[in-house]
């Protein structure tokens, strides 16, 4: 019976301190963010931070601005909007703005069946240097979200082909 009180209170033990460093983890910016605008009304700042690494030069990221919507399964949707970069003076850092009225496009084929899916959205995406040291601040419209993807380069280094003409 002890021995089971023992394993229960560190068993305990072990989630609290696992749900302290997520807390922490999740808390911890590497830029302090209130150095950026706030959000304009109908707007909330997102906000992309990814770990230092050797090789960040190496990496990109690519995010994508959408928002989920019901939609047909047979045609190709997109977002509407703009995204637009600005520098925030003073500090050396860029953000992201994104205006859209929330509207999308679709290729116009006619679906064979009347089946509906939640999908998210996207506008085109943008491909932004890999920095693990600063954040990348994003402010989209209510509603709207920001997903990412990170891509590394290899190490192999490839020669394009000369062609000679005669």
């Amino acid at each position: 019976m002890k021995a089971h009180k023992q394993i229960s209170f560190f068993f305990i033990v072990f989630l609290c301190l696992s749900s302290i460093s997520v807390i922490g983890q999740s808390s911890v910016s590497k830029v302090d963010l209130s150095i950026y605008p706030k959000p304009e009304k109908g707007y909330k700042q997102m906000v992309i931070e990814v770990p230092h690494s050797n090789n960040d030069d190496a990496k990109k990221i690519e995010f994508t601005v959408g928002k989920w919507m019901e939609v047909d399964t047979c045609n190709k949707h997109g977002l509407q909007g703009s995204l637009e970069q600005k520098d925030l003076k003073g500090w050396g850092y860029s953000y992201y703005v994104f205006k859209s009225n929330g509207n999308s496009i679709s290729t116009q084929m006619a679906c064979l069946d009347s089946n509906k899916v939640d999908r998210f959205i996207t506008a085109p995406p943008q491909i932004t240097r890999y920095n693990g040291r600063s954040p990348i601040v994003i402010y989209v419209p209510e509603g709207f979200d920001v997903q990412f993807k990170i891509y590394k380069a290899e190490a192999d280094i490839y020669q394009a082909s000369e062609v000679i003409r005669k």
